[in-house]
């Protein structure tokens, strides 16, 4: 999307180097950070790029994780910017491990 991200994840536990675990807002950051620097970069542009809010949510059941993906999956479809999800060139899905 052009203007907003979606990312549907299952976190497991992350070690960081000093021995603790990060957590969602760390992850985010992190994220948000290396995105905002490349994507300023390729643009030549400097400056704030992503809102500070982030909404998360927690999943609780198959019904549930599949609602949210077809959501994200058709997305970029209600939005015009393509005919089906697939045809969408940001879409990635993974199957995970």
């Amino acid at each position: 999307m052009p203007d907003h991200v979606h990312v549907l994840a299952h976190l497991l536990p992350i070690e960081s180097d000093n021995g603790d675990y990060w957590n969602l807002s760390d992850l985010l950051k992190s994220v948000k950070g290396f995105s905002s620097n490349a994507i300023n970069r390729r643009l030549g542009r400097n400056g704030a790029l992503w809102q500070d809010e982030t909404f998360d949510r927690i999943i609780r059941d198959d019904d549930e994780f599949e609602e949210k993906w077809s959501y994200i999956r058709n997305n970029a479809v209600k939005a015009e910017l393509a005919n089906s999800p697939e045809e969408y060139p940001w879409l990635f899905e993974s199957a995970g491990e």
